[in-house]
């Protein structure tokens, strides 16, 4: 089976769309790559970054001949990008996009998909704090997964070639409900993603000598903190509006078990602190052993060696100038 594609339509050209633009073109998985955003200063610098072969403002003008086209954008423009390119997709191509919630694009994008384009859904799990087109690199999804939420009436075959895209990119694919897919990604990404936005926006509220205090000591665990919090706003202001039901839901129980938390401790409870520490470890673990994180210590990162103390220089006595 081929993968190669003769033209994607990349609409939207951030962090991920620029990454799929470089590893797609380095496995030689495409001729020809279209790119189109709304704004001409993000296009001007996909074109100076060398990312594809045609540059518009216009979406409708970039998917003309694509048999495979992903939108990049956030979520929330998604609805009046659909109708846009809707009449405009070709027979037999491959409708796919790269958003962090699956139920809410079926929603939307699947109204104005035409018969004969296989409309699947997918969503890259992997990214970093940053974005834009500078932000992308070709590596991004290399061992990482890929969640692809094939709609009804699509060809095996269209699936199946889109796997081997991504599978091609580095990424290992899974393929499951969008509802079930909203679920799981809100408690292992979206959850920490709003409490990460929490806590360093109760330090913004601090005082100005405390807040300060907070950022120079900062320790590992909030630091971390705020490299979540760094993400993209408009990416994630529409990925909390467009999976509201199944965040509140584990909103909830992560309420609950906050909840119990804060009575072992206003109780010195040490054995139920215990309990739950130990219990949270061993997920760590099978994160590790998934192949998901390394465990080398402090996430991995590079550390300055301690300088080399000077050894001093000892000098034999025998009656010469120093006598």
């Amino acid at each position: 089976m081929s993968v190669h594609f003769k033209k994607l339509a990349l609409i939207g050209i951030g962090l991920i769309g620029s990454s799929i633009a470089l590893a797609a073109r380095r496995q030689g998985l495409v001729e020809v790559i279209s790119i189109a955003t709304r704004r001409q200063e993000t296009l001007d610098e996909a074109r100076d970054l060398g990312l594809g072969d045609i540059y518009t403002l216009d979406a409708t003008e970039a998917v003309r001949g694509a048999d495979l086209v992903i939108l990049c954008a956030p979520v929330g423009a998604y609805r009046a990008l659909a109708a846009a390119i809707g009449p405009h997709l070709e027979q037999g191509a491959i409708l796919s996009d790269v958003g962090s919630v699956k139920a809410h694009v079926v929603k939307v994008v699947g109204p104005h998909v035409p018969a004969g384009v296989s409309f699947i859904p997918g969503h890259p799990i992997a990214g970093t704090e940053h974005s834009g087109p500078a932000a992308g690199f070709a590596e991004l999804f290399a061992g990482r997964w890929c969640v692809l939420t094939p709609t009804s009436g699509v060809p095996q075959a269209d699936t199946d070639r889109l796997v081997a895209f991504w599978q091609e990119m580095g990424s290992s694919v899974e393929c499951m409900d969008a509802a079930h897919h909203d679920m799981v990604l809100a408690i292992t990404s979206h959850i920490p993603h709003l409490i990460a936005y929490n806590i360093v926006g109760t330090v913004a509220d601090l005082e100005a000598t405390t807040q300060s205090e907070v950022i120079k000591f900062s320790a590992s665990g909030f630091r971390d903190f705020t490299r979540i919090a760094a993400s993209d706003p408009v990416m994630w202001r529409d990925v909390f509006l467009t999976n509201k039901d199944a965040v509140l839901e584990m909103l909830g129980r992560f309420n609950e078990d906050l909840s119990m938390l804060q009575r072992a401790v206003r109780n010195g409870d040490g054995a139920a602190l215990e309990a739950m520490f130990t219990r949270t470890r061993a997920i760590r673990r099978s994160i590790i052993n998934a192949g998901q994180e390394t465990a080398a210590p402090d996430f991995g990162r590079p550390h300055e060696q301690p300088p080399t103390p000077e050894v001093p220089l000892v000098r034999e006595h025998g009656g010469g100038d120093d006598a």
